[in-house]
């Protein structure tokens, strides 16, 4: 038989508040255990619950840029669960009113093109953790995260792999940072993901039982938990059992899911109205204020790098993969002279997507850590536009700048770097070249290009890699002739 795996998602981002939701706590990571859970974190009695507002501002903003409705009001419920590190006996959430409804997210997986539907993104609180390792029969409490604030974005069940849920949690990623509402920082729970899946006869229309896969914190891990899930579905299926609704946790040392409890339902929780917190209302006045503070996002600017500058869809997602990048690219622009060549984009793109990505990738730097700014970068582009170095020659500037030798042309002239554009000197190595390799100019003109190539190799050795690669090909192919 076959089978079609049926996905959605459920992503926590934390927000970017400098204090909980609920609370003036430090939502700071790295702190020492409990050293920043306040009388409302730890629910001593009396305290009362206070809505920060920075939250409510970064829910409107993800809800305008992924085209949602934005609910005027909205209500904060009480998800009533008992675990040892939620102190109050219940999360504040929302339920029935979320703060976003709707919504969607474009990807692409391959050549193709998918739009995922969002069911809802709310607001709610943070757990505490609780702490298994260096505790010997015993169990640690954190209360550090309770309060901490989330949105909670939730999918239709619209993915069919675990490529197009990894796609999706990555273009997800890439938007809460963009629109500077969430780090991002997977490593410290900042953005994390549970998987639903499940799986049904192709060409079936009803929903088969859903097993939820727990708090992925990484993108191949999601990968690879789907991926053993559904396998494990089929396998179970088609050997004549069942699947029951559960929660499980992903082993990352064993590849496998194991099943941690029965999986409850809504009503389970005895969701009810918070009593201590007033709904939530939201105006025009606060819409347009939060609707002036977006950038332009993502999917815009990658379609005016492609209409725009003529850059490929390929360099263009490249360059939008990452807020940081695309304001480096146009930095980068800005800084060239408006009459340099029009083949600017291209080569800004290049070396963006290239050499500069490699090299903060072999250093493992961040781009804002880059010991190579977009002014210095434009001034080294200038050089290659304006033939002073070959694109050889750029890349020693490239690794003078690196490592602090100072600007583009003191380089150059320290390191004897301009490029030879003279066709007089170029041609005098030419003739040499040709004079001392008989059998390869033979070769040539008897039909063999890679001899052709290999000439070219032996001027650009003869220069030291000064000359220019035009001018070489161009004056070899006189001297030569047609083969």
């Amino acid at each position: 038989m076959d089978w079609e795996i049926v996905i959605g998602l459920e992503t926590h981002a934390q927000l970017s508040t400098e204090s909980k939701i609920f609370s003036g706590a430090s939502t700071n990571f790295g702190a020492l255990p409990n050293t920043q859970a306040c009388e409302v974190d730890i629910a001593l009695p009396g305290v009362l619950p206070v809505l920060n507002i920075g939250a409510v501002d970064r829910a409107i903003r993800f809800g305008i840029a992924v085209g949602a409705e934005v609910n005027r009001r909205s209500i904060f419920a009480r998800k009533n669960y008992f675990y040892p590190d939620l102190p109050k006996g219940y999360q504040i959430s929302q339920y029935e009113i979320p703060i976003v409804l709707g919504g969607q997210v474009n990807i692409r997986v391959g050549d193709s093109e998918k739009t995922v539907n969002l069911t809802r993104a709310h607001l709610e609180e943070d757990a505490g953790k609780s702490l298994h390792e260096n505790f010997r029969d015993m169990t640690g409490i954190d209360l550090n995260r309770a309060g901490t604030p989330l949105l909670e974005i939730v999918t239709e069940p619209d993915m069919r792999s675990a490529q197009e849920a990894v796609e999706y949690a990555k273009t997800l990623h890439t938007l809460v940072r963009w629109i500077d509402i969430c780090d991002g920082n997977m490593q410290e729970g900042s953005f994390r993901c549970d998987a639903n899946v499940s799986v049904r006869p192709k060409g079936s229309t009803q929903l088969g039982t859903r097993r939820e896969i727990k708090n992925l914190n990484s993108f191949r891990f999601l990968q690879r938990a789907i991926e053993f899930e559904a396998k494990w579905q089929i396998e179970t299926l088609e050997d004549g059992g069942s699947i029951t609704q559960a929660t499980v946790l992903f082993d990352p040392e064993t590849g496998e899911t194991r099943q941690m409890r029965t999986k409850e339902d809504a009503h389970d929780y005895r969701y009810f109205p918070d009593p201590d917190l007033l709904p939530l209302e939201i105006d025009n006045d606060w819409l347009q204020r939060a609707r002036a503070t977006l950038p332009e996002l993502p999917g815009a600017r990658q379609a005016r790098y492609q209409t725009d500058l003529g850059l490929s869809r390929q360099d263009a997602s490249l360059l939008v993969a990452s807020r940081e990048t695309a304001d480096y690219f146009d930095a980068t622009l800005a800084a060239l002279d408006p009459a340099d060549d029009a083949g600017a984009a291209k080569l800004a793109a290049n070396w963006i997507n290239g050499e500069l990505a490699a090299a903060l990738n072999r250093a493992e730097l961040e781009l804002n850590q880059s010991p190579v700014s977009a002014q210095a970068l434009a001034a080294l582009l200038a050089r290659v536009l304006d033939i002073t170095l070959s694109s050889k020659l750029a890349r020693e500037v490239f690794e003078g700048i690196w490592k602090g030798e100072g600007s583009v042309d003191e380089i150059i002239e320290k390191r004897g770097l301009r490029q030879i554009s003279d066709s007089g000197q170029i041609e005098k190595i030419v003739v040499e070249v040709i004079a001392a390799n008989s059998q390869q100019v033979a070769d040539y003109q008897g039909g063999k290009q890679k001899a052709f190539n290999s000439l070219v190799g032996q001027v650009m050795k003869a220069s030291k890699g000064k000359a220019n690669p035009a001018q070489v090909n161009e004056i070899l192919k006189q001297k030569l002739g047609n083969p």
